[in-house]
């Protein structure tokens, strides 16, 4: 049977109202009339069920925390949450209720237990019993999750406390897609600042958490006081273990003083709290240091506010705001050195289709061997910084021969170097280092030897190793693939509108030749028109030109009109016109006829001499033709030539 201070898990459903939001509908596995929710204060349950976001999805995973108050039997502890929050179409439902109002209905399922040992196998059980009572289409049937509350019962008393500690928990995934930061994230929640994570999928908000917290060793099952800042149940005055055995791992970790106690009086764990619990987070008189994750973006325009730091899971971004916890943060050759040795360890073995194996299915990169790996790091850690003081206590004046017989690694000579003396001077002002004092040996470098796993001072193979790994994670060559898919998709686009540019081109020209040759036919037609109008016009200027310089009108004045043509002269001229050139055409012949005669008694005739080769006929200068007159020729004023006998 389960101790009587120990909370048995309880199941509620969360029902979302159109008008006053979500509320507690029913509980299962209470007493009949009591309200856990009214007897502890969960005013803020229904909020932290359904999650900011959630009606996106069609299932998400809420995960929180809870304060229970103390009683006669024991004192206020922490509680932890699960929901499983989805959704239907309201017109779906066999039998509606009147208060159904809007076009879906939400709900969620919410397991409450005293421990968060077993959320990874309680999810899944959560997710099956979600989905069986919404395909029943009738929310009024809660048979399916009153018979899920007593199974819950039943396994709690046949469950090993190890049984499926860390199902659900992707270390492998956690590293491919932090790499370098997750030692970073893990050396902060050491440090015990204030820690925002912000996620859209609030699922895998909650899991990022609870994944780093795993890295320390015990943590994650030894969580009584996040719930509350108020929560001290750890005494002042523990003292260190008295006793060690070394082949029990639990009594080893025991005596290194761990798990370290990271969320106490001051601090508080809400893997997602709603935006009702910010006046929690803003006391900073009661709440020191936290870790807490938020689906509401508006967090992010206040983050200077309520973080120190702000892990952004939408973008993989990490943004620290305290320049003392930024130095603090900053990792060592040698922590580079540890990490890109595990980071290069899971790339070269990730299967996209199975995160959480190897490819090789091999022990080297699984997540054992990772957690291993961490756990190594921590111990190497803690015995550094025993062994840094033990140093600190030591005379000056001791030579190297003695502090080397003292302690057999003393030759190295300051192995806190490794880890970052900032991140170790930071820690000494968290009330975690104060309780490690008091809870440990001053020699565990006697069992642990302190030394950084991978220490040393930074290398030439440091450096090629980090320039590869920042190469891989620029991923060129998916970005030179796209960039080139997106070249020969622009090229193409490109030729296509280039080449109907020139086809358009063209047809204008085309066009515009076309345009032309109509053009040049139309003026050719139009000229052959014109000359044949202006042909017909000059032979009539001709006609009549002459006809006005045969009769020799005056001159008309400049502004007199003038008349209309007088047919019957025109008529006349033309006939004087043609007497007289007949008359000039027989005085013509008539004296070529005498010339003739005159040429053919001088020279035997003008045929024969010119014939035969002999002189000119003409008569010579200067020589007249007796009783003829000699001919010239008349210009008139209108330019028209004529012969005067």
């Amino acid at each position: 049977m389960p101790p009587s201070n120990e909370l048995l898990p309880i199941v509620c459903v969360v029902g979302f109202h159109h008008a006053r939001g979500p509320e507690l509908e029913t509980w299962f596995g209470v007493e009949d009339g009591t309200d856990p929710a009214a007897d502890n204060d969960w005013s803020f349950l229904p909020f932290m069920a359904l999650s900011d976001g959630a009606h996106v999805s069609v299932e998400d995973f809420s995960y929180f925390t809870l304060r229970r108050r103390e009683s006669p039997s024991r004192p206020a502890s922490s509680a932890f949450g699960i929901s499983c929050t989805r959704q239907m179409d309201a017109s779906h439902l066999l039998h509606r209720p009147a208060d159904v109002t809007r076009s879906t209905v939400q709900k969620a399922v919410v397991v409450i237990a005293d421990n968060s040992r077993l959320f990874g196998h309680l999810r899944e059980k959560l997710s099956m019993v979600t989905g069986a009572w919404f395909a029943q289409r009738d929310f009024a049937d809660v048979d399916i999750l009153k018979k899920f509350q007593e199974s819950l019962i039943r396994n709690l008393h046949h469950t090993d406390d190890t049984q499926d500690l860390y199902l659900g928990l992707s270390l492998r995934e956690l590293i491919h897609e932090y790499k370098h930061q997750t030692l970073v994230l893990l050396k902060c929640i050491l440090l015990q600042p204030k820690m925002l994570f912000f996620g859209s999928r609030c699922e895998r908000l909650c899991m990022t958490q609870f994944s780093l917290i795993s890295l320390i060793p015990m943590l994650l099952s030894h969580l009584d006081d996040c719930a509350s800042p108020d929560l001290d149940a750890q005494p002042f005055d523990a003292q260190p273990p008295s006793s060690l055995k070394t082949s029990d791992r639990s009594s080893l970790l025991a005596y290194m003083g761990l798990p370290l106690r990271i969320f106490g009086k001051g601090s508080l764990f809400g893997p997602y709290t709603p935006l009702q619990q910010l006046d929690v987070l803003a006391d900073h008189d009661r709440t020191k240091s936290y870790m807490v994750g938020s689906t509401n973006s508006l967090l992010l325009q206040q983050k200077d506010r309520y973080s120190d730091i702000l892990i952004n899971l939408d973008d993989s971004s990490i943004a620290i705001s305290s320049p003392s916890l930024r130095t603090a943060l900053a990792l060592s050759a040698a922590d580079r050195r540890w990490i890109d040795f595990l980071t290069q360890t899971v790339t070269s073995t990730w299967d996209p289709k199975n995160p959480s194996r190897p490819s090789t299915l091999a022990y080297m990169g699984s997540e054992e061997f990772i957690r291993l790996q961490f756990e190594e790091y921590i111990l190497a850690l803690l015995a550094t910084v025993r062994h840094h003081l033990y140093l600190a206590t030591l005379p000056n004046n001791v030579g190297p021969q003695h502090q080397n017989h003292v302690h057999p690694t003393h030759n190295l000579p300051h192995p806190i170097q490794d880890f970052n003396p900032d991140w170790f001077a930071y820690w000494q002002s968290t009330p975690s280092y104060a309780l490690f004092l008091r809870t440990t040996d001053a020699h565990l470098f006697d069992i642990v030897e302190p030394r950084h796993p991978t220490a040393g001072a930074l290398t030439v193979e440091d450096i090629q190793r980090r320039i590869t790994q920042q190469i891989a994670t620029l991923q060129l060559d998916s970005k030179v693939a796209a960039t080139r898919e997106n070249l020969g998709r622009h090229l193409v686009t490109g030729q296509k509108k280039v080449s109907t540019t020139f086809e358009k081109l063209w047809g204008d020209i085309e066009a515009i030749r076309e345009a032309q040759r109509k053009k040049t036919e139309a003026a050719r037609d139009e000229g052959n028109a014109m000359g044949t109008l202006e042909r017909r016009n000059s032979v009539a200027i001709s006609t009549e030109a002459t006809m006005e310089t045969s009769t020799k009108p005056p001159a008309l004045s400049r502004f007199s009109t003038p008349s209309t043509p007088d047919l019957a002269a025109a008529q006349a001229s033309v006939t004087a016109a043609g007497q007289k050139a007949g008359a000039y055409m027989s005085s013509w012949g008539a004296w070529a006829a005498e010339k003739r005669k005159g040429w053919g008694a001088a020279g035997g005739g003008w045929g024969r001499g010119h014939g035969a080769g002999g002189t000119d006929p003409r008569p010579a200068e200067g020589h007249r033709i007796p009783g003829k007159k000699k001919s010239r020729e008349v210009t008139g004023g209108d330019g028209i030539g004529r012969l005067d006998a």
